[in-house]
């Protein structure tokens, strides 16, 4: 069986998290074994007698699982016979899970950011899916969300004191909803205006793609 092949073999055996692996080639011809190491020089091979030791990392320092296919591609080429075999494997640390921040947070830390006379906001909450639009636009109704764009999205507006829009009050609740739901998303405050005080009508009037919202 060629190298290339008795590698193909070990890494269906390695473990789904396998950080590196470490072989050994056995070769009987010493001539052939003189010509593997340096075939073999630029993933650094350690040799002694008719052995070679090998190193294969799967991320950070050392050649990579494609690197040594290539290198063990040169002793097939040349015609060089021997075996292949796994000493030894380490597994890589588990990555650890980042909390995400829930929506009615973001909602309070986009509220820091706005200048103090804020009056009118326009803002988006993206979901990770699909698969939750329904339930949160259920969840959203009080905001009288809408869908925009191709992406899992609903938009909304809110009025700090008058005008159209729901409170800021509603619209920290109604994400909470989402986060009690367990719906994970992102919120974007995507238009702001302060100070505004409309005459005789509902509010300012924003255009998005040509349409009123």
């Amino acid at each position: 069986m060629s190298f290339v092949s008795q590698w193909q073999e070990i890494e269906r055996t390695l473990p789904a998290s396998w950080a590196d692996a470490r072989l050994l080639i056995t070769i009987p011809n010493e001539e052939d074994c003189d010509r593997a190491a340096a075939l073999l020089g630029p993933a650094n091979p350690g040799r002694r007698g008719k052995l070679i030791r090998l190193f294969a990392a799967r991320r950070g320092a050392g050649p990579g699982p494609d690197a040594i296919r290539r290198l063990l591609g040169r002793l097939d080429q040349d015609g060089i016979e021997g075996s292949l075999e796994l000493v030894g494997t380490d597994e890589a640390e588990p990555t650890p899970e980042i909390a995400r921040a829930t929506l009615a947070a973001e909602w309070d830390a986009a509220l820091e950011t706005l200048p103090g006379d804020w009056s009118d906001l326009y803002a988006e909450v993206e979901l990770t899916s699909t698969d939750h639009l329904e339930r949160a636009a259920l969840l959203l109704a009080p905001l009288n969300p809408s869908l925009y764009g191709g992406k899992p999205a609903l938009r909304f507006r809110v009025a700090r004191r008058f005008g159209y829009g729901a409170s800021a009050g509603m619209a920290r609740r109604c994400l909470e909803r989402l986060d009690e739901a367990g719906i994970p998303g992102e919120l974007h405050v995507l238009r702001v205006l302060s100070d505004s005080k409309p005459v005789g009508t509902q509010g300012p009037v924003w255009y998005v793609g040509g349409k009123t919202v």
